[in-house]
């Protein structure tokens, strides 16, 4: 996804004179109240907004090509890739690059000891009235070990509206884009999925 302006995501809120300017603007007479034709706008535009979110699929909005940790790497390989990729987490393959987990901050934490949720300074202050950082203890295992799994996949096909609701439901910041064989094709992210709304409002832009 190329990136768009934040700022197309603000909700539109349509003021009783923006309903009177369009009025008048409409040749004929208009039988129609400023607050009927306002909810009815409104109706309308979410309406748009909605098929064209339902028209919008994984395919159209994924990232492409997806960066991978492999399942036999050790946790100090795969941290220093993703700190590498400035990523939080990433999808892992097993040896025929098929997606078999996920791993993120997330799970690099719980190998800690740590709860959710933790921030980084708590980790520093547990560091420092502590002998030793907590990271030590990922020494000598592997990502097999500490991964989610099964990974929450999707194929292609499903619309932006699905993959919204199912970030929402199973509380996730990725998901992968498989093929029917189970191996990578995208990642959508959360920062895609905004990217999206914001596309999906441009195109209702007057």
């Amino acid at each position: 996804m190329s990136e768009t302006n934040s700022t197309c995501c603000t909700a539109l809120d349509i003021s009783e004179m923006d309903v009177i300017a369009a009025m008048k603007k409409i040749q004929g007479y208009i039988d129609i109240s400023p607050g009927d034709f306002r909810e009815v706008f409104q109706v309308a535009y979410a309406h748009a907004l909605q098929r064209i979110k339902d028209s919008l699929t994984a395919q159209d909005i994924m990232t492409q090509p997806v960066h991978c940790i492999r399942l036999d790497m050790d946790l100090i390989q795969a941290a220093t890739f993703l700190a590498d990729k400035g990523f939080s987490g990433a999808p892992v393959i097993d040896a025929a690059g098929k997606i078999v987990g996920v791993l993120s901050e997330k799970d690099f934490l719980a190998k800690m000891g740590l709860g959710q949720p933790t921030s980084f300074m708590q980790i520093v202050a547990h560091c420092l009235n502590n002998r030793g950082c907590m990271a030590t203890s990922l020494r000598n295992h592997s990502v097999e070990e500490i991964i989610t799994a099964p990974a929450i996949t999707a194929g292609p096909e499903m619309t932006m509206g699905a993959i919204s609701a199912l970030f929402i439901d199973k509380r996730i910041n990725r998901l992968p884009i498989v093929d029917p064989e189970g191996r990578p094709v995208g990642i959508v992210t959360r920062t895609d999925l905004v990217q999206s709304y914001c596309l999906t409002r441009s195109r209702l832009a007057p």
